[in-house]
């Protein structure tokens, strides 16, 4: 006996049965289609798309701020804490709310008001802070929610929650559930892609991992695929030295062959899903190249996203390819920028943060409307929580830190059907509770989800026997307020 067949031998029965189960639904659903799924797929239509209704949105473009970006001191304008420089926090504010270790050591709490000018801008009348010229002049093209809350006080589990729905990792995160659901546009680039953009300021960078961006009990191929920002886009895209493209096809054919003749003994869909993976990696050989290559951008998209869109993995740089990518079918974009971690030095630290993604932010958003695809590509921005009125260590009119706040924080949205100039939920005047209109990081993975042509009850997957979705257990509301 071979050593295949004994492996075939000592398959455990779970396996077995669900080896058989894959087998017996694939011939019945064979047995009833025939040959549709073959057809759809070939006619570039995905067999498993979900949608429940029509979608506003077709495309996503996350920008995830790692750290947590000071609301207070960028959209959630708060002139009353001006007479409150160096006052104690008053404990009716605070109501014995949970402290990180770094600051709940303390022995007291000042309140340290923002340094920064503020200004109504656009026919809305939006706040934002001086850090952000030009913001300012596509205002009335974003969406502000001034109530998000979270749980998690701490990096890890904070960021967790927000992209997987949840503080323990293992789960799939927003881009995989798009995936899932929409499935790909174009066949020689990635459903899903994420990107890590270098930040010019590196004091307090916050580790993040692939954790954020995977497939969790979701088939491999909804994870994302990580572009690099330096060297080659991604590992490998190049034949080695000696090796021309038909022996590297032949390569690849062999390998699919085995591949393919292991699933037919053991029935495991994750085989099928390396046999995609591997061809789509071979076709990306071919569309990366041309996607990354922004020389023949004309002088006018620099002007729009800044000179420093040229630097191979600055935000600038992945806000552009971010757009060439949608432009080519991806679905889903993730962006993070790290160092808004901002415990001490915001005069040093901020105002830098703000100067690598100000610009590109609003050349993103013009270039999309420019080329009229805003209306049906969602972009996001924001943190995994906000920061504290009060200041941990030093308090001076000059400097100050913020400590982790998650009981409310900004973020915002523009395009993919939402309602430009719209603000929603308020907070009260030391930006430490909601007042009205609270927003959880359910809400706004329903309402995503929704924009996308999902009914987030109705979204789900079957794992460990129960029907898994992003949203949770727990009830979700759509803003409705804020969608066009």
């Amino acid at each position: 006996m071979n050593a295949f067949e004994q492996f075939r031998l000592n398959v455990t029965r779970r396996h077995f049965l669900g080896t058989g189960s894959h087998l017996l639904g694939t011939a019945a659903l064979a047995s009833l289609v025939g040959n549709g799924l073959a057809q759809r797929a070939s006619a570039g239509i995905n067999p498993a798309a979900r949608l429940h209704f029509a979608p506003r949105a077709k495309h996503v473009i996350y920008l995830h701020m790692v750290g947590g970006p000071s609301q207070m001191d960028l959209f959630d304008y708060k002139p009353v804490m001006k007479d409150w420089f160096d006052k104690d926090l008053p404990e009716s504010v605070r109501m014995g709310q949970r402290l990180t270790t770094m600051t709940s050591g303390q022995a007291r709490f000042p309140i340290a008001p923002s340094m920064y000018k503020f200004e109504q801008v656009g026919q809305s009348g939006m706040w934002i802070s001086e850090l952000l010229p030009w913001l300012k002049k596509t205002a009335d093209d974003l969406v502000f929610i001034r109530s998000m809350h979270t749980e998690a006080i701490n990096h890890e589990p904070a960021i967790t929650l927000m992209q997987t729905g949840n503080q323990v990792t293992g789960r799939p995160c927003l881009g995989a559930w798009s995936s899932y659901g929409l499935g790909t546009l174009n066949n020689n680039l990635p459903t899903f892609v994420v990107m890590v953009a270098r930040s010019t300021n590196t004091e307090q960078v916050q580790a993040i991992s692939a954790r954020l961006w995977s497939s969790g009990f979701l088939s491999g191929e909804h994870a994302a695929v990580s572009f690099r920002t330096a060297g080659d886009p991604i590992l490998f895209i190049n034949d080695p030295p000696g090796v021309p493209r038909d022996i590297r096809r032949a390569s690849l054919d062999g390998v699919s062959a085995l591949n393919e003749l292991n699933y037919q003994q053991i029935g495991d869909p994750q085989t099928h899903t390396r046999i995609q993976q591997y061809e789509l990696a071979y076709r990306m050989q071919a569309s990366v190249p041309e996607l990354t290559d922004i020389a023949s951008e004309p002088d006018s998209t620099y002007k729009l996203y800044g000179d420093a869109a040229k630097e191979p993995g600055t935000f600038a740089n992945t806000a552009l390819l971010a757009r060439r990518m949608v432009e080519r079918g991806v679905r889903f974009v993730q962006i993070y920028h790290n160092n808004w971690d901002t415990h001490s030095n915001v005069a040093g630290r901020l105002p830098d943060q703000c100067r690598d993604v100000d610009q590109p932010c609003y050349g993103l958003i013009q270039d999309l409307k420019q080329r009229g695809m805003l209306d049906d590509t969602l972009v996001i921005w924001g943190g995994e929580f906000g920061r504290t009125i009060y200041s941990q260590g030093g308090l001076s009119a000059q400097n100050y830190g913020r400590d982790h706040h998650p009981r409310c924080f900004t973020m915002w949205m523009a395009g993919g059907g939402f309602k430009g100039g719209a603000v929603l939920g308020e907070t009260d005047d030391f930006s430490y509770n909601i007042v009205k209109d609270p927003v959880h990081i359910r809400d706004f993975h329903a309402t995503v989800l929704s924009q996308l042509g999902f009914d987030h009850e109705r979204f789900t997957f079957k794992h460990q026997g129960l029907d898994q979705k992003l949203t949770g257990v727990f009830p979700a509301r759509i803003l409705s307020e804020v969608l066009a």
